[in-house]
């Protein structure tokens, strides 16, 4: 069956001119108007236009994004339906996934890394002052660009609404939502989960943007899901043989993807104080081998240290 293309359509007065991007539920294009300029339009998939479900799930996606207003997540500007279509008009992020960037890029250094995760942090910040848990955090969601190295948060498809009425809920219990390698071990149940959920996903892109690879080596879902619910993450200094952080970024990661959600940060905010203080001071360690370094040679030149 050959995709639908709405290209040259106009919806609710946005000119749709090229299709860009196709997820599971819905079809983005790049679009304009006049009160806009250059914008976003995600158009939910003809096939899940007559599932209720499927409706509910992308008007409450575009709901709880028009909640959430931070120069760090991608502005909604409308949403609603038109003739047969769901729309999601949001603003255009210039840029590419953070995820596309990693691949191109390799590793990042921790200053731009604690850059990075900064912006999402206090764009999740915004998200959690307005009861908005984002659930799924990932480089897939956030639009990075690398001119102005400025990141934008985007995809509420999953979030969940922390003042709403749990029998609301769309999720079956015992049913997790979010991707595998960048969820929290407590969601894994299908339990309602909070602010913590996504201190643990931020934690792990923080991990990922740093080494190249995930906490959790499981090669399938069935060992990865095991070792989210039995095995510590690997240590970020083992990550990658040869490769060493400061201590105190290590400690900042490692305590962000504590299995008890108590043992995190108090909030993600914090999480991201801690990883850009470590990244951008001077390591303890470091400190003392410098330290006594300077004592060795002092003694050896026949000088008290200072």
């Amino acid at each position: 069956m050959p995709q639908e293309n709405l290209a040259g359509r106009t919806v609710a007065g946005y000119r749709l001119l090229d299709r860009v991007g196709e997820g599971g539920t819905a079809t983005v294009y790049r679009a304009e108007r006049a009160d806009h300029g250059a914008c976003a339009v995600k158009v939910l998939r003809e096939r899940l236009r007559s599932d209720p479900t499927a409706v509910q799930r992308f008007l409450r996606e575009a709901g709880y994004g028009s909640r959430v207003t931070h120069p760090s997540v991608v502005r909604t500007y409308e949403y609603g339906e038109e003739e047969d279509l769901y729309y999601l008009a949001l603003e255009w992020a210039d840029g590419e996934p953070l995820s596309r960037f990693v691949h191109r890029s390799g590793r990042l250094a921790p200053p731009l890394v604690a850059n990075v995760v900064s912006q999402l942090a206090d764009g999740l910040a915004a998200a959690h002052a307005v009861g908005i848990i984002h659930r799924d955090l990932k480089p897939e969601n956030a639009i990075y660009d690398p001119e102005t190295r400025k990141v934008k948060l985007l995809d509420f498809g999953i979030a969940r609404d922390a003042q709403a009425d749990p029998s609301q809920r769309l999720t079956r219990t015992g049913f997790f939502v979010g991707t595998l390698q960048y969820v929290a071990p407590e969601a894994l149940s299908g339990e309602l989960v909070d602010e913590a959920a996504d201190i643990y996903s931020l934690a792990t892109i923080t991990y990922y943007l740093l080494t190249g690879v995930h906490p959790h080596s499981g090669r399938s879902p069935r060992e990865l899901f095991q070792q989210l619910l039995t095995e510590p993450p690997t240590p970020l200094n083992q990550a990658v043989k040869g490769v060493r952080f400061p201590n105190r970024l290590e400690a900042a990661v490692m305590r962000g993807l504590s299995r008890d959600p108590k043992d995190r940060q108090a909030d993600v905010r914090e999480f991201a104080r801690e990883v850009r203080e470590a990244a951008d001071g001077p390591d303890e360690e470091l400190k003392e081998r410098r330290g006594m370094f300077g004592t060795l040679k002092s003694f050896l030149e026949g000088r008290k240290p200072d």
